[in-house]
């Protein structure tokens, strides 16, 4: 049935009440830029979310997100009628509903239109009791981002996309889908009004997105989102920019957690460490020893769920720990956090039939049931049938609580990598979830099991370690994922194509709200890389916020950074790189954590008014606001094209700060020790020296790159990495801003109580027209020097670099919180004889 008539409106508490002649609509304007439309054909109008954190009304479940959840106050915005529609004005956007047929349009306040439902068909409740909403779309000006972890190039015109997340183990990195996220929010981008809308479907169950790859000749050009049930619970989000669509959604769903700053060094991981027969334990002693002896960076090993096999089936059992293996898990930790390594556990929430923990779930009823509600529902699972918990289940997000804290955390483990939630082996969509004592099926619950998991491992965390920042993983997740944890895009397959189209699947999971992600570099299944796809894949992963190599090769390898000796110098250089941009990826995060703006963004995120970065064919991405990157992802390249967005001057950051004017396609050599990074303009690059290990190395210097436009601003953060103080204001927030022409005045503004411990600073700024005329620090002026090795061993002091045309300053970090750096490079004349 069609909802195609408006019979009456009426103003209730937080919004208004539509009756329609098929499903009643409410509509809550939360801000002046979040609208909230909701069409239900049953009317019966629940409010029970476990995935919202900004509402306007009561909901059942919010007794579980005490610190979480924030209810404001809904807008009251007056409506003028007339015979055909109904339209409300908020201070940004003009809303409307016309009544015959029923539909929806929003318009800038200037009359630009900005989104229209189709017509004569908006929303739709089938035979099957799927529900619809079709939108109309320009086929030739309009982009679609986001949709949560997907496959193929970042705009989803033309595709049609499927959300019931599986085990999508060596998936197509271009055509596969679906994957393992569910997460139903995209944003709209036109060439003609370049104004970002973005739309989120507040409904769990699993659902299409077809943006235009369905056509019929009796309607106009459509997209159209379908659900297996629920209501269209949809919010609209206005920007006009990206980054403003991001916050809001972020405003809903969660803002990304903030996670350990060791979580940002390297990640070693393979299936095969912990599947020997014996003494597993001894082995990764030496994996680790063989990273310090090749000077490749770690900090981080994710242990594979071999350590909870059964020791005489092999079958995995979460929560046991294999003797043979690990005779001594305690002692395990304590040696691997002694090397200052930070130790990963596999979990997983399937449970077959001889768990050794059997008993005590059976005893505490955790399970999802089979349809009639009597029986635990059995499905398919790793090694035969298996029992799921039921996270919807307070009684199941307690046991396992107990028992994670228990046999996992109180051994030493500070983390927790929850493996195979997707839920996939719960075939029957009828099972029957407790759904915090309402009762639900699976149909509607299976994605919302990944969330809850998650959740439960931050209440283990921050119970046993209360002042400890909880660091999960998570494979699968629906909306809001990114509040609890940190992601990765699963088990993808080894391929020069999961390669260039990985990054895609990265950069999109970011426009969807979650920043803290990545893929296996290497790849996880098939045979190993081959050297030079390896190292090409390293390369790239050094600006993927999960840098993370894990593998289960099927000719019986092990992918290892160092497995190619004839690359290994390329390989550590990009481990010194990681590690050296620390700073930089550490600040971002913390932007990530306050506005929701990714780490890897697209181009039109930074350029919006340049439609060229609409298009991602060559495959490149802005690292923060300042670097845009062009990793080298095709076999045997010798050179790389690049588009450098207009607006801006761009300098190669690897050939001597080469200038190129933005706006134009640029081919650069590359070699096997290529990273292509390109400074903008006005770009800020903070690097370090110091740290060669999180775990125990400390800042003491800071490097910073300033490009040379008249005006920009990076925000540097720093705090201890670990705990939650940073919450109380104990961080180092420092503004930098750069101003001027001929005179740069370089100011820093720092505030919170961290005391971070760095004492110098090296500025590189650059300048192509000429030397400087004098430089000061605090309106004293440092000596010039005019030999570089004599600049090298001062602590203060500046030359000018003839080879890439910078001037370099040396000193100390004046211990003031605000503080300016003057760089003149002002007209001088030496010896008087100038006009």
């Amino acid at each position: 049935m069609l909802l195609k008539q408006f019979l009456s409106i009426e103003k209730v508490e937080n919004g208004y009440y539509v009756k329609g002649d098929t499903a009643d609509i409410k509509m809550i304007f939360m801000t002046n830029d979040i609208i909230r439309v909701r069409v239900s054909f049953d009317k019966k109008w629940q409010e029970e979310s476990y995935t919202l954190v900004m509402t306007a009304w009561k909901d059942r479940l919010d007794y579980m997100f005490p610190e979480e959840r924030k209810q404001i106050k809904a807008l009251d915005i007056p409506f003028e009628e007339t015979e055909k529609e109904i339209t409300f004005y908020t201070k940004t956007l003009k809303f409307v509903m016309f009544k015959s047929p029923l539909h929806f349009c929003i318009y800038k306040l200037n009359g630009v239109k900005l989104y229209s439902d189709v017509p004569e068909r908006a929303f739709e409740c089938d035979h099957l009791g799927r529900i619809s909403h079709y939108n109309e779309i320009d086929f030739k000006n309009d982009h679609f981002y986001g949709f949560g972890e997907k496959t193929g190039y970042l705009d989803k015109i033309g595709k049609r996309m499927r959300m019931t997340p599986k085990d999508a183990i060596g998936h197509d990195p271009e055509f596969g889908d679906p994957l393992y996220k569910h997460i139903p929010f995209y944003l709209k981008l036109n060439n003609s009004n370049r104004h970002t809308l973005g739309l989120f479907y507040h409904n769990s169950y699993d659902s299409v997105f077809d943006m235009g790859n369905e056509i019929s000749g009796y309607w106009h050009r459509y997209s159209y989102y379908q659900a297996d049930g629920g209501d269209i619970d949809l919010f609209f989000i206005n920007g006009p920019s990206v980054e403003q669509v991001l916050d809001n959604y972020t405003k809903l769903t969660g803002k990304q957690a903030m996670p350990p700053k060791q979580s940002l060094g390297y990640t070693a991981s393979t299936m095969y460490y912990a599947e020997l027969e014996k003494d597993c334990d001894k082995e990764i002693y030496e994996v680790i020893q063989k990273y310090f002896d090749e000077e490749m960076y770690i900090d981080n090993f994710k242990l594979a769920s071999g350590y909870s096999s059964g020791e005489k089936d092999n079958l995995r059992y979460t929560f046991n720990w294999n003797r043979k293996r690990f005779p001594n898990p305690k002692d395990f930790f304590r040696k691997m956090n002694e090397l200052g390594i930070n130790v990963i556990p596999n979990l997983k929430p399937g449970i077959l039939p001889n768990h050794p923990y059997k008993d005590e779930f059976e005893k505490n009823d955790v399970f999802v049931k089979s349809p009639d509600g009597k029986e635990d529902y059995v499905g398919r699972w790793w090694g035969g049938a298996g029992r799921f918990i039921d996270f919807t289940n307070p009684s199941g997000r307690e046991i396992w609580k107990n028992l994670l804290k228990e046999t996992i955390l109180s051994k030493g483990a500070t983390t927790v990598w929850n493996d195979n939630c997707e839920y996939d082996g719960v075939e029957d969509r009828n099972a029957i979830c407790d759904f915090d004592g309402k009762k639900g099926t699976m149909a509607q619950l299976k994605i919302i099991h990944s969330n809850l998991m998650a959740y439960v491992g931050t209440q283990a965390i921050s119970e046993l370690y209360p002042n400890r920042r909880p660091y999960i993983i998570n494979r699968a997740g629906f909306a809001g994922i990114q509040r609890y944890a940190q992601t990765w895009a699963g088990d993808n397959l080894t391929d020069w194509r999961t390669l260039k189209f990985n990054i895609a699947t990265i950069v999109g999971m970011g426009l969807s709200g979650v920043a803290n992600t990545g893929c296996d570099i290497g790849g996880f299944a098939g045979g190993a890389p081959e050297g030079e796809l390896l190292l090409r894949w390293i390369q790239n992963g050094i600006f993927q916020p999960r840098f993370c190599i894990n593998s289960a090769n099927n000719d019986n390898t092990v992918t290892q950074p160092f497995m190619y000796e004839e690359n290994n110098e390329f390989v550590r250089n990009a481990y010194s790189q990681r590690y050296r941009m620390l700073p930089y990826l550490y600040s971002l995060m913390y932007e990530a954590h306050i506005t929701g703006k990714p780490l890897m963004r697209p181009l039109f995120m930074e350029f919006q008014d340049d439609i060229n970065c609409y298009d991602d064919q060559y495959m490149t991405f802005m690292f923060g606001p300042s670097v845009l990157v062009a990793n080298v992802l095709e076999k045997g390249a010798e050179s790389r094209k690049i588009y450098l967005p207009e607006g801006c001057t761009w300098y190669d950051m690897n050939q001597n700060m080469a200038e190129y004017k933005g706006g134009q396609v640029v081919e650069i050599p590359v070699t096997l020790n290529s990273i292509p990074m390109f400074l903008r303009g006005n770009g800020i690059f903070i690097t370090n020296e110091d740290v060669k290990h999180i775990a125990t190395d400390k800042m003491k210097s800071l490097d910073i790159l300033i490009g040379g436009e008249s005006e920009g601003s990076f925000h540097f953060y720093d705090d201890d990495g670990i705990t939650n103080d940073f919450k109380q204001g104990v961080y180092e927030y420092t503004e930098i801003n750069v101003n001027g022409e001929a005179r740069k005045l370089i100011s820093f503004k720092t505030t919170g109580r961290y005391e971070s411990g760095i004492s110098n600073l090296k500025i590189k700024l650059i300048n192509k027209e000429k030397g400087a005329y004098w430089v000061s620090v605090e309106n004293e002026r440092i000596p010039r020097f005019l030999n570089k090795r004599s600049w090298e061993k001062t602590e203060q002091g500046w030359y000018y670099e003839l080879s890439d045309k910078t001037v370099l300053v040396k000193c100390k970090k004046p211990t003031k919180k605000e503080f300016d750096i003057i760089v003149s490079c002002e007209k001088f004349d030496l010896i008087g004889m100038a006009d």
